[in-house]
Order: C-alpha cells, then sequence, then structure tokens
C-alpha cells in the first residue's frame, strides 16, 4: 500500500545504480530502503524523485542520468520511456543476455540448489520485429477523446498511446495507427476489449474481441482492412463464444509456420499456443533434438506436447513418440500435424499435467527419454510418475526459470539426475521475460 508524502515526492535526489532487478529495473538505496527505478543501469549515477513510498521499498521515477553506463544505448521504440511491454530496450544486447543469464543461474541456485556442469551460449536471433503472437488492448479514453491499442504503461493500469510497436512482427507493428482508426471508425468502437494478433510463415490473423454485437456496417470495415492489408479478420463475441471468420469468406481457420531444417510444416488455429519467435524457435528445436540425442531405438515422452512442435521432429528420428497435452482440442490438432507431414510413428494423449491420473494409457510406455515444455506452473507434479521410466536423458524447455529451478532441485535431489547443460533462450529479447533449456542425464 502506498504512502503519500506530497513534500518528498517532490524532492529530487542523486544515487548510484547498484544492480538491476530481475524485471530490469534499477536497484539503489534511498534512506536505508530498497529503491526501484525505471530506466536505469548498474554503475549509472542519476537524478531521481520518490515515486511511491511502501513499507519495505520504495519506487522512484528518473529525472536526468548524471553518469551513462557503457552499456547504454538508445532505445529502438519511440514509446520505451512509457509503454510497460519491454523494459530493457535501453540496454545493449550482449548485456542484456548477460543480465538474463546471470539471473537464471542465481535462481537455479536459490530455488533448486543446482549449478549446470556446463553453461549453454545463450540462443539468440532477430531482436527487432520478431513477436507473432501478442494480445493488444484497446480502450476508449473519454477524457482524452481518443482510442489507444497498444500494452500498459509501465508499471501502471493505464493504456500506453502507441503508433508503432518495433518488436511486433512489422506486419502488424508498422500499421497500429492504421489498426486504430479502423477501431475508432467502428459503431461499436467502445466495445472492442481487445485485438489478438497471430503470424505465420505467410498469413497473419487478427481477432477482434468484441463486448457487443457488430453492425453489418462495422464487419463490412473489417473485411474491407483485411483486404487492404492481408490479414484474416476474426470477430469472437465475449469468450467462451467462439470465433467467426469475416475473411476470408472460407471455413480455413488455419496459419502455418514451418521448421525448415526438419521438412516440416504446422498448421495451427489463430487461438492456439505457439512460440512467438519463429526463428528462436526453430534453433531451440534443434538444440533440444541434439541433447536428446536420438536414435532408431528411442521411445520418446514430450510432455505438455501442444500442436507437435517438438513431437513431430523427434518422431523423425525415433522408434516411437508419445506426446501428452491438457486439451482434447490441441491433441486433435497435433494428429492434424502429423497427417499434414505423413508421420505415422507419433500418438498423442489427453491429460491434465498438473494432476496427472496414475492409470493414463500414456503410462504403459518404457520411455528412454523425455522432453519437457510446460507452462510457467512447470512440471513439479508430473516428475513422481516419471522416476518409474528411469530415462536416461530429460531435456526441460521452460518459460519461467524459477520453477525450471524448483524442478531442477527435485530432478537432482530426490531422483539422482545430473544437470548436465544449461541456457538461456532470447525468445522475448528487450523484455525481462527469459526461456531457457536444462538438460539432465540419469546417474
Amino acid at each position: 500500500m502506498s504512502i503519500s508524502n506530497s513534500k518528498q515526492l517532490s524532492d529530487e535526489f542523486t544515487t548510484e545504480i547498484l544492480t538491476l532487478s530481475h524485471e530490469g529495473r534499477g536497484i539503489s538505496k534511498h534512506q536505508q530502503k530498497k529503491i526501484f527505478i525505471d530506466g536505469v543501469l548498474p554503475q549509472e549515477v542519476v537524478k531521481y524523485k520518490v515515486k511511491k513510498k511502501h513499507r519495505h521499498y520504495l519506487e522512484g521515477d528518473v529525472a536526468a542520468i548524471v553518469t551513462p553506463s557503457p552499456d547504454r544505448v538508445s532505445p529502438p521504440c519511440q514509446h520505451f520511456d512509457i509503454c510497460g511491454g519491454c523494459s530493457l530496450q535501453h540496454l545493449n544486447m550482449e548485456a542484456q543476455l548477460k543480465h538474463k543469464q546471470t539471473v537464471f543461474l542465481e535462481q537455479l541456485h536459490h530455488f533448486g540448489s543446482v549449478k549446470p556442469l556446463n553453461l549453454l551460449p545463450p540462443l539468440t536471433a532477430e531482436t527487432i520485429g520478431y513477436r507473432r503472437k501478442a494480445r493488444l488492448s484497446v480502450r476508449f479514453v473519454i477524457k482524452k477523446n481518443k482510442l489507444m491499442v497498444g500494452f500498459r504503461e509501465k508499471q501502471s493500469r493505464y493504456l500506453a498511446d502507441l503508433d508503432e510497436c518495433v518488436v511486433l512482427h512489422p506486419h502488424i507493428g508498422m500499421r497500429l495507427q492504421e489498426l486504430k482508426q479502423l477501431i475508432s471508425s467502428l459503431t461499436q468502437y467502445q466495445h472492442i476489449a481487445q485485438v489478438e494478433v497471430a503470424v505465420g510463415d505467410h498469413e497473419a490473423a487478427l481477432i477482434f474481441r468484441h463486448l457487443q454485437p457488430l453492425s453489418e456496417n462495422d464487419e463490412i470495415k473489417l473485411i474491407k482492412f483485411g483486404e487492404t492489408y492481408q490479414f484474416d479478420i476474426y470477430a469472437q463475441p465475449n469468450p467462451p463464444e467462439p470465433l467467426r471468420k469475416l475473411y476470408p469468406n472460407n471455413d480455413c481457420y488455419r496459419l502455418h509456420y514451418s521448421l525448415p531444417e526438419e521438412n516440416l510444416k504446422f498448421a495451427f488455429h489463430p487461438l492456439d499456443f505457439t512460440q512467438v519467435h519463429l526463428s528462436i524457435n526453430r534453433m531451440m528445436v534443434e538444440l533440444a533434438l541434439k541433447h536428446l540425442n536420438l536414435s532408431d531405438d528411442d521411445i520418446v515422452l514430450d510432455l505438455f506436447s501442444g500442436i507437435g512442435n517438438f513431437t513431430l521432429p523427434i518422431a523423425k528420428r525415433v522408434k516411437t513418440v508419445v506426446g501428452v497435452e491438457g486439451s482434447n482440442e490441441m491433441v486433435n490438432r497435433a494428429y492434424e500435424n502429423a497427417r499434414l507431414n505423413q508421420i505415422d510413428n507419433a500418438e498423442f494423449h489427453a491429460d491434465n499435467l498438473q494432476s496427472p491420473h496414475q492409470n493414463a494409457p500414456w503410462l504403459k510406455h518404457d520411455f528412454t527419454k523425455i522432453l519437457l515444455d510446460p507452462p510457467r506452473a512447470g512440471a513439479k507434479e508430473v516428475l513422481p510418475l516419471l522416476q518409474s521410466f528411469m530415462a536416461k536423458t530429460i531435456v526441460y524447455i521452460s518459460c519461467n526459470p524459477a520453477t525450471l529451478a524448483r524442478d531442477a532441485g527435485d530432478l537432482v535431489h530426490q531422483y539422482s539426475y545430473v544437470l548436465t547443460h544449461a541456457g538461456i533462450i532470447n525468445m522475448f529479447a528487450h523484455t525481462a521475460h527469459t526461456e531457457s533449456i536444462a538438460v539432465f542425464e540419469k546417474k
């Protein structure tokens, strides 16, 4: 709970920034309390004002950079100072990767009491225009008489007023002004809540979530936008109502991406989970395959398998691969992709992996190797079931280093695995978010 003190909040102070927080805010000391300041870097001397006072810490706004860090760069986005979508654009990429790697190793130590025998070099690729999945918020601000589209402001519930987003794929990131103009022209402009973005190899889709029915004229405008800028256009009433495809006028609710190294093509629904960075995904798949060290005799388990992103490349190298995912819809999509690629040695099952069924049919195999790619909550609940397989190798892909670290601790200290390799994956460049990979070998 913040405490107001108007006199002190107006004062200006000078400090040296000591380090970065996990989310990318500068940390220093103010009157024996820790203070978090956006937009500053370690070893910088800065002038700042106290913005909010909390019981155990403070928040500050930078007023001036007195002595800049040698790692400071000009942010590529004109909205960096206000938009909360990215927090590290003022830090050069080499230093960003070093920061993320440091945080990753700290979390492995703190949450799992483990250290990898080998540190993998960071996986990185394009850092601009890479993001192919996003959810843009939409809000009409009455006081400003203006419609806004984008992400929240830093440390705020308010929406940032964006004209472009250099991190989004340019097909949509450079067309935010046109998108705002479109939504402003609709009869139901105050009732468009979000626009979901999905971009494949050659197609792009926009899903307009609307809280009130669209008029016929509104739908015509949306269709025209799709024709003009080459977007598939979908309308979705307040979820869980199903999507309606407005443009093109067909029954194909699919986009596609490829893994050229594997000669594989994937079909996905615009709302399916897919990795946001296509180049990094391709590199990540190849890295996982390398460390699984697959052979013709292997029987592999792919947990949290989704649409088959890892399962199908694995299938091309092994005797059998079994994918397990939480929803029947994803199982159906994975089988669809297996058929699309003429793969017949992959089977898929639906099971709640946060509370797995101990007599599930997928547990009847004797797996030699395992791949895990869980959501942010991690894989803790399913780990006890895996010990019966005595799998030689486990490759763990994570979107949350803290839960990976926790699960790594269990695998090492309870289930007799060795953490042989670990490293970061720069799936979300310029943000504090870190994807990571860990490789475990049975003792």
